[in-house]
């Protein structure tokens, strides 16, 4: 591992000096923008303790003289654009595909492996299908109307550029149809009409059912019955080897009857194939000639297989990709809980930011670059990774920093009645620490108001309001000096307006801010210092509302 004690060191400096106190947590945050890899944190993380508790027993004047000897340290390396190692088999031809099942939103963890096979498609300048794998599926996981708009929605924004139009599933059932007889008349496949009792113990036991050994007669016969049959009378299975070593692979589903209703067909169709079945046929036909899915599809592509050779087609190369599990959203991200929390109406919607859909970041600010680069950074992992949040976060706050202005926000204010208040009507100050030329003038009203947790926080303590002078809070606040002095510094805010913002929890923090923000527009991304970077999604009910990207 990579030694970044010198950069660990200044980074912990500055952010004692700034708030008191260092905290590790953001001292590891710089580290991204000097290369640490996702797969280091758990090692540096020990070292950046250590450093932190270190500096956090120094007294501010050694701080100081610390700080002067380790600065340049903070400066970022230099980074070489990431790229996508190379896949087998390229060709001038190469066709890829999106597949997702339209149960809710496209997310942060399943986005993963759709970007992918986008980001090679570009990479090879490709062609890359949009297929939106509406077969029925099941009681558990059911199709919602909405997420057809909801995933086109969350893959034009990211910049996807597949071919249009869409294809969907539900349009392509009589060419399922035709290939499942096909496998009836070869004699591949069977329609069954045993119990889920009895197929489990043929399975364990290795033992063909009855059904399998019907002449292909019989199974026409019962293939045209299916369609007018009850529901879980017949399903079509494929022989396969009854001493598969997996048991699962054994005989496995192809077609089975459904009497719920579609919504994009109705119920026009009652016989439906399923995934392998459906993508097994379309993968040929469609021309797909690169799969890159995840590893928990691997039976999904042995089956392909199966019935490929059945066919005598050539295999398309199909590379699985280890599972994400994204670390410090608060929350477990899924699709089928999304699902029921809008329903429930727990949720405002699929934007809500609990859902940690495409729609819900980018409300709150997440850029679709940092998304894409977040994506390419992952790679193809061939393991199942855990990987933090806060990954996400570096990139976009690297995109974001120089062009978000800084502007104050306090959460439960507390107003201040300062003693010997010095006569201010309005300061200057940069809208930027690293845009130091461009300048925006605050006015000074005759109340100033801090965050009520700072007030607790610094009772009895000298603090400087940021920008302003020198307080020392309590029963009385009176003001010290104007000097700006190795204090703790907190925000503060004159003439105010009222403001919340929408918490990746799910909730509001509500507070006031400077009454700058009245210029801003919707849409704009700005940084509330001391808080963190915000989106300005509107006015309501006289309210600016913001939602919240990171810090």
């Amino acid at each position: 591992m990579r030694d970044f004690s010198k950069e660990i060191r200044a980074y912990a400096l500055k952010n004692a000096i700034e708030f008191g106190k260092a905290d590790a947590s953001k001292v590891l945050t710089k580290l991204f923008q000097h290369g640490l890899e996702k797969n280091e944190i758990k090692d540096v993380m020990k070292n950046i303790q250590e450093i932190v508790k270190e500096i956090n027993l120094m007294d501010s004047e050694k701080r100081k003289k610390e700080f002067d000897l380790w600065k340049e340290y903070m400066r970022e390396r230099i980074e070489k654009p990431r790229e996508l190692p190379d896949l087998p088999n390229v060709s001038n031809n190469m066709v890829f595909r999106l597949a997702p099942f339209p149960s809710g939103a496209l997310h942060i963890g399943n986005a993963k492996t759709y970007l992918l096979n986008a980001l090679y498609a570009e990479k090879y300048n490709s062609k890359i299908l949009l297929v939106m794998d509406d077969t029925i599926g099941s009681e558990e996981k059911q199709i919602i109307p909405e997420a057809y708009d909801l995933l086109e929605e969350a893959f034009d924004w990211l910049g996807v550029k597949y071919q249009k139009p869409i294809i969907y599933k539900s349009d392509r059932l009589n060419i399922y149809y035709e290939y499942g007889e096909k496998l009836l008349r070869f004699g591949k496949a069977y329609v069954c009409s045993c119990n889920v009792e009895e197929l489990r113990k043929n399975r364990a036991e290795g033992k063909e059912c009855n059904c399998r050994i019907l002449s292909v007669e019989e199974n026409i016969k019962r293939w045209k019955e299916m369609f007018n049959a009850k529901e879980g009378k017949y399903v079509v299975r494929i022989k396969t080897s009854m001493q598969h070593e997996n048991p699962a692979f054994r005989d496995r589903v192809l077609f089975k009857i459904s009497d719920r209703k579609h919504p994009r067909v109705g119920n026009k169709y009652r016989v439906w194939p399923t995934l392998e079945m459906s993508w097994a046929i379309d993968d040929y036909l469609l021309g797909i000639t690169h799969i890159l899915r995840g590893n928990d599809l691997m039976i999904e592509t042995e089956m392909e297989k199966f019935i490929w050779d059945i066919f005598g087609w050539k295999h398309p190369i199909t590379i699985h990709t280890g599972m994400i599990r994204i670390e410090g959203t608060e929350a477990k991200i899924s699709k089928s809980k999304a699902q029921k929390e809008v329903k429930s109406g727990k949720f405002i919607g699929w934007d809500d930011p609990r859902t940690w859909s495409i729609q819900s970041l980018r409300r709150r600010g997440i850029l679709k670059e940092a998304i894409r680069e977040f994506v390419k950074e992952i790679g193809l992992n061939k393991q199942d990774i855990i990987v933090p949040i806060e990954s996400l976060y570096a990139i976009n706050r690297k995109l974001i920093d120089l062009k978000a202005d800084r502007y104050s926000f306090v959460i439960k204010p507390k107003e201040l009645k300062i003693e010997n208040m010095p006569e201010i009507k309005e300061i200057e100050v940069s809208v930027h620490p690293d845009r130091v030329n461009e300048k925006r003038k605050i006015k000074i009203g005759k109340k100033l108001f801090i965050g009520g947790e700072d007030y607790k926080k610094f009772k009895n303590k000298e603090v400087r309001l940021i920008h302003l002078f020198n307080v020392k809070l309590g029963n009385k606040v009176k003001f010290v000096s104007e000097e700006n002095k190795e204090i703790p510094k907190i925000n503060w805010v004159s003439k105010n307006v009222k403001a919340k913002i929408m918490m990746p929890n799910g909730k509001f923090e509500e507070g006031i801010a400077e009454e700058a923000i009245k210029r801003l527009k919707k849409d704009e991304i700005i940084q509330f210092e001391r808080f963190g970077f915000v989106r300005f999604d509107g006015i309501k009910n006289k309210v600016y509302e913001f939602w919240f990207s990171h810090k």
